[in-house]
């Protein structure tokens, strides 16, 4: 549980960062900085993102001291593909700073050296998570934090275009793994090079066909706003980057941390009781999901308008409410099938209705961009990308329901869930145009009473059953 408290303060923090970079930078450079920050992401899944896949489904306690030439294998992949990016961002660097910081090319300089720090702390606190050592993750995260907040804001101060602050990201990420670099190491053990080509080729077979996907969504939000940067200006971006960073955090964050524990639960059924008996915890799973994340996305519109009025820059309300809004179906729908269907295709190892998915969703986006910013302005690109995104979770999710693997869905928890949310939703809209701090204070804890009575009362997806057992330490409960 350490480890999923940790992801949770690392991406509150990262929220207020955010919002701090975004005042110091202004509309128009956070702009530049949220889509640079975008392509750094998309870098780091397209190179690292199959092995720190592989660190978590191949690398553990036990295979640390049985089979070492898998962090062998690890290591000297990430070492390899590392130097290749950091070649190529001094290379950037050369002739970017040059001629300025404000450069193209000094901005690719900064987006190379945060797409590595990315990547090298993404893999060592994957490493953490799969010996299941929630101190030394928690001890990354705090480390990390702390340079993030100290580098990344004294650029933006001092130095404030977007290269600086990227690169002050990508380092702050790299010296947090440095300073804790002696307990993340292994026992030396022999290095066995006839097992490397191998042992890269079952990474390579497990985690590309899902970087495939990942990297689809990932150029969804990239081309989204390159799109609206040249349809209404940077300024106009940053209205729009900084909305679906708030927005996808608010929907992800929750998502990622359930799925820290409830596909680990899934993978420990198939080895204890067999394929059927993992699947069948996958659907639990997706009901639990849905009863959590739902109620998550009505209580982020709910308190909208009083976060903007409170939390926001002053430059970026208005645009922040009406762009969230937009967004908010489609990062829902993104949110399930990351964390309620992919995980179906997971456990079978058959991840091509995955990537088929994915680009169902870029085909309808792109098509949306063809046809809404002309009619809608800058909205319109947001709208696609939610009808993008609702279309590919609506295709897979026919898939999983279809056909002769069909899986069984807990439909009654997930229909009573969405009848609650419902019931939530009505009760809170009268109090969300109050003063905002009398927002805040009147609707998060009534939200939270009101969802939790009703999931009390009625069970939702068994989570009633699942607090009672923490309750009662004497009793077995599955989440531990």
């Amino acid at each position: 549980m350490a480890v999923i408290a940790a992801f949770i303060i690392n991406a509150g923090l990262n929220f207020v960062l955010g919002l701090l970079i975004a005042k110091l930078l202004g509309p128009a450079d956070f702009g530049r900085f949220a889509l640079a920050t975008t392509g750094a992401t998309v870098l780091n899944t397209v190179l690292f993102e199959w092995l720190r896949l592989s660190a978590t489904r191949f690398y553990s306690g036990r295979v640390r001291a049985d089979e070492p030439w898998i962090r062998h294998g690890l290591d000297r992949a990430y070492l390899r593909v590392g130097l290749l990016l950091l070649a190529a961002a001094a290379l950037c660097g050369a002739f970017g700073f040059a001629n300025g910081a404000d450069g193209h090319a000094a901005i690719l300089c900064g987006t190379g050296l945060a797409a590595l720090g990315i990547g090298v702390f993404d893999y060592h606190t994957a490493l953490a998570r799969a010996r299941f050592d929630g101190k030394l993750y928690l001890g990354l995260v705090a480390v990390k934090n702390v340079l993030a907040f100290g580098l990344m804001a004294a650029a933006a101060w001092w130095l404030p275009q977007p290269a600086w602050v990227l690169a002050a990201a990508g380092v702050s990420q790299f010296l947090a793994v440095v300073l804790l670099r002696h307990p993340l190491r292994d026992p030396r053990t022999p290095f066995e090079r006839p097992r490397l080509s191998a042992t890269w080729r079952v990474f390579a077979r497990y985690g590309l066909p899902l970087i495939a996907a990942n990297t689809a969504y990932l150029s969804v939000a990239f081309v989204n706003r390159g799109a609206i940067a040249g349809h209404a200006g940077f300024a106009e971006a940053g209205y729009f980057a900084l909305a679906a960073d708030v927005t996808s955090r608010a929907m992800m964050t929750l998502g990622t941390a359930l799925d820290l524990l409830l596909f680990q639960l899934a993978v420990q059924a198939e080895e204890q009781r067999g394929r059927a008996a993992a699947e069948a915890q996958v659907a639990e799973n997706a009901g639990m999901v849905f009863a959590l994340l739902a109620p998550c996305a009505v209580g982020f519109w709910a308190v909208l308008p009083a976060l903007q009025a409170l939390v926001v820059p002053d430059a970026y309300r208005g645009p922040f409410e009406s762009y969230s809004v937009a967004l908010m179906p489609g990062l829902f729908c993104l949110t399930m099938m990351f964390y309620a269907l992919n995980p179906v295709f997971q456990i079978r190892r058959r991840t091509l209705p995955v990537i088929a998915s994915a680009l169902i969703g870029l085909a309808v986006n792109g098509v949306g961009l063809l046809i809404l910013p002309e009619r809608l302005g800058g909205i319109g690109v947001a709208v696609a990308q939610s009808t993008g995104l609702a279309t590919a979770g609506l295709w897979l999710g026919w898939r999983v329901l279809m056909g002769p693997e069909r899986i069984h869905l807990p439909w009654g928890s997930i229909g009573t869930a969405a009848l609650a949310c419902a019931a939530m939703g009505l009760a809170l809209a009268p109090f969300r145009h109050l003063p905002p701090a009398t927002a805040l204070a009147v609707l998060v804890p009534a939200g939270m009473v009101l969802y939790g009575a009703l999931v009390w009362i009625f069970d939702i997806a068994g989570l009633r059953r699942q607090i009672g057992g923490r309750l009662r330490p004497g009793r077995a409960v599955a989440a531990e």
